[in-house]
């Protein structure tokens, strides 16, 4: 008898992951996604990047705003009697009652090395604390947000200045190449699940814009683990003549002066450290991203600014 799997979604995170078991032959019984959104901006609707997949690949999908007390599709997925259910990035949290839905269970791909940084923003916060590896948990789901058993974790270096951007695409391809032999021990009862050492766990709380304010007291690293970890969105920025300033790239530098000055023609700026970051590509407000060389071709800032 053919198995089925609900997949659960929403960002461009998830895409390669359903990708992966569409194209090996793994039966989709139901993608269920974020329900789109209008923009900022006038009244397009965006959906996400999970229901345009569904559509190209001619999956049927649904977007309830919410499970919670969801009456309707608690029996739909009743109905369904699905072997197993695979939620990635899916945006809410799946309601107690629906746990026992499926023959094997709910399973969730985490981009971090549970039980550190559970919650919404593994990547950003893994980046911005300077942690020297990050990775993908495979993880049965529980009541108690990412704290249920693991059956394995995937892991990635962190050490090459990688901004978050990278490092989602890095570990969405590694969940990808590896779910499938995962799903294959979880339906024939093969997979080990561990406990996870909750006294370790740590949480990695949703990202808020107010965040990317650059400090430049601060040291050079944590610096760059801010422009690195908040790229694209919100991004890291400063403020200079009313003006919002995103850095997207920079590097340590070894320029001197005092926190906050631009000590070169190529927007060196000086951090609380004694060190210094070597800005390498910056966004004004309103203005399409630059390379350093251009932008200060232009710009106001200059050498001995304070910013």
């Amino acid at each position: 008898m053919s198995k089925k799997i609900v997949f659960m979604g929403t960002p461009m995170f998830a895409v390669p992951i359903l990708k992966s078991l569409y194209q090996n032959g793994f039966p989709i019984s139901i993608v269920y996604t974020q329900p789109p959104q209008k923009s900022q901006r006038g009244q397009r609707i965006n959906k996400s990047p999970i229901q345009g997949i569904a559509e190209t690949l001619n999956l049927e999908f649904r977007t309830p705003h919410t499970l919670k007390d969801n009456i309707e599709e608690y029996e739909y997925l009743k109905k369904i009697n699905a072997d197993l259910a695979i939620v990635v990035a899916y945006g809410q949290i799946i309601p107690k009652k629906f746990l026992n839905l499926t023959k094997k269970g709910f399973f969730n791909i985490h981009a971090s090395i549970l039980p550190n940084w559970r919650g919404a923003a593994p990547i950003q916060r893994s980046i911005m604390n300077l942690d020297k590896e990050t990775g993908v948990s495979v993880m049965k789901i529980v009541e108690k947000l990412d704290a249920g058993p693991i059956c394995n974790v995937y892991k990635i270096n962190l050490e090459n200045n990688l901004n978050a951007s990278v490092v989602s695409e890095k570990l969405s391809s590694l969940a990808a190449q590896n779910i499938l032999e995962n799903i294959d021990d979880i339906l024939e009862d093969k997979a080990k699940f561990l406990e996870q050492d909750h006294s370790k766990a740590t949480y990695a709380s949703k990202i808020e814009k107010i965040e990317g304010k650059i400090e430049w007291n601060n040291s050079a690293r944590s610096i760059i683990g801010q422009i690195n970890g908040l790229y694209p969105s919100p991004g890291a920025f400063f403020m200079f003549k009313g003006e919002r300033y995103k850095i997207l790239q920079a590097k340590i530098g070894n320029g001197i002066g005092n926190p906050g000055e631009v000590v070169s023609d190529y927007m060196e700026v000086v951090c609380g450290d004694n060190q210094s970051i070597k800005v390498l590509e910056i966004q004004r407000q309103g203005k399409k991203p630059q390379n350093i060389g251009e932008f200060m071709l232009g710009s106001q800032i200059k050498k001995g600014s304070k910013i």
